[in-house]
């Protein structure tokens, strides 16, 4: 610890408890790095695991400057993670210079920054563990080891200068390395899960599942295999003969897309796409969220900062972020997260953020009028395209309106806008020219981010985040169209992404100086979810409210929805 900078790797086993999903990161064998000599300390008779996390501990604390790829796996294994101090994460910085890389391992870091070819994990363990690695004597398992510590040191200078060159130091230093304790603290606090509830509701799951299968057999007329494709296909397409169908060499399709056009005109169309629904919500959610749940009666998820290609974070083991809250038996889900007993939640999501920052980047006036006047933006922009006055606007209208405000944003087509509306291409392609026409400073924004990717080959967002776009050089003209659709969206979308992580490391921070008892469980796109006691609930609410509303300054303000309850769902 004498050295002024240290490559610090660490080799962790996955431990899955029996009967689980989830597993838990077991140290294995640790690496300190001077670049030009690399110390291995391996558990074994006289070095104990204990002995291990105590030298983690000790240099995780110490000042001198640590280089690590995956930060947040590292201090998780403090008992405080705010107590580590100087270190960078390196995977973290090679994500933001291309976030479009499967992964960001020794191996691919020391590819790209060292131009060295090393042996990926997977090819140094094949099906063994670390420890049995070790154990074994097997030199490359050593070899492996000494890279996670010599790979971080040696690759951050060559990657510090190209963040500095594409202006995203401070994106990194001031948003992306405080997140990495912001998670740490949420995935180590974790959301407390109510078991009778998710067995009542994996019961009407199945009560559900049950009666709809009886429903589909007694429509066709015969029982049949409804998860099977090829006997679906055949029952609704060959002997019902449902107009649409499309055969293919293993039978008719029967994909959500193909069942959707004709479910509102069948009756067992509707049924066949109810029961998928219920089908999927008890395997991934009513049965699969029980595996999750640990001793302490709470899910420890885990938070990635470096898999999406705009920024947003995402969630697994499990993925929260899916859970489908349009129909009822999807969002009765969220009843099922509970705070601990004398607590409750405040949930805190912002509202349309995406149109905001739309306003804000585009400019223009009429649109950044409409939100700073406070109307309703969708009927606004029903109003305008459809050359009603506001008073006239009926709820088809806007929700018409809505659609377009939003597919906007992802760049829709005219087909694209038909189908999802059900009306013809003229009609949408009238739509959304009507809708360029009322806000002129929208089309020439998002014009303008397609020809700077098409010239650098990258968008940008309000904070510097860079979005690769190598569709557009592409020779298929889908493909390329897809990467116009990437071109307008990523700056938006990224933002929105950025906001949010600025959001929640002041909200971590302001809660943390407050003395207030309260901290961050969950973060699901725009929204973040506190557990907070009971008595202080209401100050908690504002402070949350207050500091994303603040977290940034755009051309209009940011709309923040807040409120408390006893469960997930309650507080939403």
């Amino acid at each position: 610890l004498r050295s002024e900078r240290l490559g610090l790797g660490l080799a962790l086993d996955a431990l899955v408890p029996q009967g689980k999903s989830y597993h838990e990161n077991i140290p294995a064998g640790l690496c300190l790095s001077t670049g030009e000599k690399n110390y291995l300390m391996i558990p074994g008779e006289s070095l104990k695991e204990g002995d291990l996390l105590e030298i983690l501990e000790k240099v995780l604390l110490s000042p001198v400057t640590k280089y690590v790829l995956d930060l947040k796996a590292l201090v998780k294994l403090l008992k405080d993670p705010l107590k580590a101090k100087n270190c960078l994460d390196v995977s973290l910085a090679a994500y933001l210079l291309d976030p479009l890389r499967e992964g960001y391992e020794a191996d691919q870091v020391a590819r790209e920054y060292l131009h060295l070819e090393l042996l990926t994990k997977k090819e140094v363990l094949d099906k063994k563990s670390f420890r049995e690695a070790f154990a074994a004597g097997e030199e490359r398992a050593f070899t492996y080891l000494a890279a996670l510590g010599a790979v971080p040191l040696l690759a951050w200078e060559p990657c510090f200068k190209k963040l500095q060159d594409l202006e995203m130091e401070k994106l990194y230093r001031e948003v992306e390395l405080p997140l990495v304790y912001s998670l740490a603290k949420m995935e180590e606090a974790g959301v407390g899960v109510d078991e009778k509830r998710l067995r009542d509701y994996a019961l009407g799951l199945q009560e559900g599942i049950a009666a709809l299968e009886q429903e589909i057999h007694q429509k066709a007329g015969e029982s049949f295999n409804i998860n099977s494709p090829k006997q679906l296909g055949e029952i609704l397409f060959g002997k019902l003969g449902l107009p649409g169908g499309r055969k293919t060499k293993t039978g008719y399709s029967t994909s959500a897309e193909v069942l959707e056009k004709l479910a509102p005109e069948n009756e067992i169309v509707k049924d066949v796409l109810n029961y998928r629904q219920l089908a999927k919500l008890n395997s991934t959610y009513a049965t699969g969220l029980a595996g999750y749940i640990r001793e302490d009666g709470r899910i420890h998820g885990s938070f990635h900062q470096t898999i999406t290609a705009t920024g947003r974070i995402s969630s697994a083991d499990p993925n929260l972020q899916n859970i489908p809250i349009r129909t009822e038996m999807g969002s009765r889900i969220r009843d099922i997260f509970v705070p601990k007993e004398g607590y409750v939640f405040v949930d805190a999501d912002y509202s349309q953020i995406e149109l905001r920052i739309l306003a804000s980047f585009s400019q223009d006036q009429r649109l950044i009028e409409s939100y700073r006047s406070s109307a309703d933006i969708h009927t606004a922009t029903a109003s305008q395209v459809f050359h009603v006055p506001i008073e006239e606007v009926t709820p088809a209208l806007r929700r018409n309106a809505k659609a377009v405000n939003f597919g906007v944003v992802y760049g829709i087509s005219a087909f694209g806008l038909s189908e999802g509306l059900s009306i013809s291409r003229k009609e949408a392609l009238d739509y959304i020219n009507n809708y360029f026409k009322t806000y002129p400073g929208v089309k020439k924004f998002l014009d303008s981010q397609v020809k700077k990717a098409k010239e650098k080959g990258f968008v940008t967002t309000m904070f510097g985040r860079i979005r690769p776009i190598p569709e557009l050089k592409s020779s298929n003209f889908s493909v390329r169209s897809f990467g116009d659709r990437v071109a307008m969206n990523s700056p938006i979308q990224g933002s929105a992404a950025d906001i949010m992580k600025i959001a929640m490391n002041a909200v971590d921070q302001r809660l943390r100086e407050s003395g207030l008892d309260a901290r961050i469980v969950l973060q699901i796109h725009d929204e973040l979810l506190v557990e907070v006691k009971r008595e202080e609930a209401d100050e908690v609410l504002e402070l949350v409210a207050d500091t994303m509303r603040n977290a940034v300054d755009l051309e209009v303000p940011l709309e923040v929805d807040a409120h408390r309850g006893e469960t997930w769902l309650e507080a939403k």
